[in-house]
């Protein structure tokens, strides 16, 4: 297994020094270890399919999301966002609940936020792969100190994004965040256990698109 991005060229440009560090070479090594013992998700090739589908220069929004999700079939790279075909985690179908209150979209039929992505909403969870079944389990082995320095470089390089952050640990980034020159979004997670608790009624998604609009760009398609 190789952990070694091969990463679209405006993405290595701005972090291509992470991939030296000593905590990164702990990381692959950690990652290592864990593939002997454990099937691992998602699959190594899908850790950075949030870089791969929304370039630098293209993000408008960062949603962030905590480790990747833990049954068979359900992480592909991108936080929230599970597989054609495969049905909606419970946060999902809280997303897609606010999703139609806010703005009234139908129902999707997929959980596969890809075309969300293309469009440049940035997927990125704090943490790229968790051992199957053992929700958190790759917590503190480096993979947040990568995605940290992915946000204060968004952060310090671009300007105008919308950052949504849900729930406590995305709330605790905001201190890597300019302000001054981008959006904060803040509301509880989606989970079951907290949604009720002032994620339903947050407006997201228009919220977003005001943003974006005031910006002078192109408001995000959300419907699926």
């Amino acid at each position: 297994m190789t952990i070694d991005p091969k990463l679209p060229k405006d993405w290595l440009a701005v972090l291509a020094d992470e991939f030296t560090k000593s905590y990164f070479v702990r990381l692959k090594l950690f990652l290592l270890e864990e593939k002997k013992s454990y099937p691992i998700y998602p699959r190594p090739h899908h850790f950075f399919n949030a870089f791969y589908m929304t370039p630098f220069a293209q993000i408008k929004v960062v949603v962030l999301g905590q480790d990747p999700y833990h049954g068979a079939n359900q992480a592909h790279g991108l936080a929230f966002s599970v597989p054609q075909g495969v049905a909606f985690p419970p946060s999902l179908q809280n997303i897609f609940k606010e999703l139609q209150e806010d703005i009234g979209c139908a129902p999707p039929l997929s959980g596969n936020l890809e075309p969300w992505a293309r469009q440049g909403v940035f997927l990125l969870n704090t943490v790229l792969s968790v051992r199957a079944n053992e929700a958190h389990a790759h917590k503190d082995q480096g993979w947040e100190q990568f995605t940290d320095a992915v946000i204060a470089t968004i952060s310090s390089l671009r300007s105008g994004i919308v950052f949504i952050l849900w729930g406590r640990p995305a709330q605790a980034k905001r201190i890597l965040i300019d302000a001054r020159k981008h959006l904060i979004l803040e509301a509880p997670h989606p989970s079951p256990l907290s949604a009720y608790r002032g994620f339903f009624g947050s407006k997201p998604f228009s919220k977003a698109n005001s943003y974006i609009r005031d910006q002078g760009g192109v408001p995000i398609d959300w419907c699926l």
